[in-house]
C-alpha cells in the first residue's frame, strides 16, 4: 500500500487511508482516546502501549505526513515549536553552533536565544538569503542550519539547494520550516534539505481547530532518536488533534492552492495602491530570489501569506486594524478565514526592537493569511481600511490629526 501510495498523485496522497482498508472498516480514521493498552503479557510485543509514546490515530496521521514527502512516518507533536524543540534538543549539545536564518517565526528565535543558547550551544542567526554570509558563518561546530523559507513575516526566499550543500560540507544537516508553504507548494526533502518542520496548526489543519507540529526526514536513525525525545519530554500530539489534522490534510491542495490564486490578486493590488509603502510577497522577490522560488515551488503559487507596510504613521496602523472587517485579527496564519496580523507586537514582540527592525519587521509592518472569501470584498475591506488609515498625518510639530483622503 505504502509503495504505491508514494507512486500517486499528491492531491491523490492527501485522500488515500494511512493503511489498506479492511471489509466493513471504517472511512474516516477512528480516534482512539485511550491513555493505555491491554498487553496479553509483559513481553508482549503490541504496536501501542501508552499514548505518550503512540497512539494509533497519532500513528495515523504520521504516515499520512511522511508520504506526502515520500518518507517514513513523520513524528507529531503537540506543537510547531515542541517538534523544533525536540529536533534541537536531538541534535545539538554543549560546544555545538547553529545557523539560523535571521527573519523566522518570533517563537523560533526566542526558543534558540532563551532555552537552547543557556544550554552551552552557540547561535548565530544570518540573512539566509546572502549565500555568503551563510559560508561565512558555519564552522567545524555547526551541526544545523535552520531557515525558514519563505521567511515569516518578510517572505524572504532562500536557496534550499545551495544552502544544504553549505550544510553537508561541514557534516551538518539542513532543516527547513515548511510550515508557509507546505508539501502541496515546496517539498524541502527533495531539494536537498534533510529535515522538514512543520507548525501543522497552520495550513495543514486549516480550520484553527487544533495545535499540533510535525518533523519529516528520510533519516530512520535521526527519527528514531526524535521519537525518544518526545518519549521523554512527553511532547506527542494528542488523538483528537491527530484526528482533527488528518481531516484538514485531506482538503490542503484544494485549499492552499485557491488561497494563493487569491493571495497573488490581493498583492498586486496593494502594491498599486498609493497609501502603501511597501509590499512582501515571494513573486515579488529580487531577480535572484524569484529565480530561486520559481525552482523550489511545486507549482506557480507564492503561498497565500502577503505582509505590507502603510505609508501612515503607526497610529495609522493602529486606525486600520480597527477598521478592518473581513480580516480577524489574530496570531495566525493558514486559517480559511482572512486573518491580519501586526508583528512587532504580536508573533514577534519577545524580539529585541533593533534586531526586529534589522529584518525589515517596523511598527508599520502588517502580515495577511488570505483565507478563501471573495477576493473583490477582501479587496474592497482592504480599501476602506487603508483609506481610514491614511486619514491621520503628522503636523509639522509632531502632534497627530485626521484629514480626510480621497481614494
Amino acid at each position: 500500500m505504502e509503495h504505491h501510495a508514494h507512486n500517486l498523485s499528491f492531491d491523490t496522497r492527501c485522500l488515500q487511508p494511512p493503511w489498506p482498508r479492511d471489509d466493513g472498516d471504517p472511512l474516516v480514521t477512528p480516534i482512539v482516546h485511550s491513555s493505555t493498552f491491554h498487553r496479553q503479557s509483559v513481553i508482549s510485543n503490541a504496536r501501542h502501549a501508552y499514548s505518550r509514546v503512540s497512539n494509533p490515530t497519532v500513528d495515523a496521521l504520521e504516515t499520512a505526513l511522511g508520504r506526502l514527502e515520500s518518507a517514513p512516518p513523520a513524528v507529531s507533536f503537540a506543537t510547531g515549536l515542541a517538534a523544533e524543540a525536540a529536533l534541537f534538543l536531538t541534535l545539538l549539545k554543549p560546544g555545538n553552533h547553529v545557523v539560523c536564518g535571521r527573519a523566522c517565526y518570533g517563537g523560533t528565535t526566542r526558543l534558540l536565544e532563551q532555552v537552547i543558547q543557556p544550554l552551552g550551544v552557540s547561535v548565530t542567526f544570518v540573512d539566509t538569503t546572502q549565500i555568503d554570509q551563510v559560508r561565512q558563518a558555519v564552522t567545524p561546530f555547526t551541526k544545523l542550519l535552520f531557515i525558514e523559507t519563505p521567511a515569516n513575516p518578510t517572505l524572504e526566499v532562500s536557496d534550499i539547494r545551495a544552502l544544504a550543500e553549505i550544510a553537508h560540507v561541514q557534516n551538518a544537516l539542513l532543516a527547513v520550516d515548511n510550515t508557509f508553504l507546505t508539501a502541496v507548494l515546496q517539498q524541502p526533502l527533495q531539494l536537498g534539505a534533510d529535515i522538514s518542520v512543520y507548525s501543522t496548526t497552520k495550513y495543514i489543519d486549516g480550520h484553527s481547530s487544533s495545535l499540533g507540529g510535525a518533523i519529516v526526514t528520510r533519516k530512520e536513525d535521526l527519527l528514531e532518536r526524535i521519537r525518544f525525545v518526545r518519549k521523554c519530554v512527553g511532547s506527542i500530539q494528542s488523538p483528537f488533534n491527530a484526528w482533527t489534522t488528518l481531516q484538514g490534510l485531506k482538503t490542503l491542495p484544494l485549499r492552499l492552492r485557491r488561497q494563493s490564486d487569491t493571495a497573488i490578486e490581493i498583492a498586486r493590488w496593494l502594491r498599486d495602491h498609493p497609501h502603501v509603502r511597501k509590499v512582501y510577497f515571494p513573486g515579488f522577490a529580487s531577480d535572484v530570489q524569484q529565480r530561486v522560488a520559481t525552482t523550489q515551488r511545486e507549482s506557480n503559487h507564492n503561498g497565500a501569506v502577503v505582509s505590507f507596510e502603510l505609508v501612515s504613521s503607526e497610529n495609522g496602523v493602529q486606525k486600520f486594524l480597527r477598521a478592518i472587517k473581513l480580516f480577524a485579527l489574530c496570531e495566525h496564519v493558514g486559517s480559511v478565514e482572512s486573518l491580519v496580523t501586526h508583528p512587532a507586537s504580536m508573533t514577534h514582540a519577545d524580539v529585541a526592537r533593533d534586531q526586529r527592525e534589522a529584518v525589515g519587521i517596523s511598527d508599520g509592518l502588517l502580515r495577511l493569511s488570505i483565507g478563501l472569501e471573495d477576493v473583490s470584498e477582501l479587496i474592497a475591506d482592504l480599501e476602506q481600511a487603508i483609506t481610514t488609515a491614511a486619514s491621520v498625518v503628522h503636523t509639522n510639530n509632531g502632534e497627530v490629526q485626521s484629514c480626510a483622503v480621497s481614494g
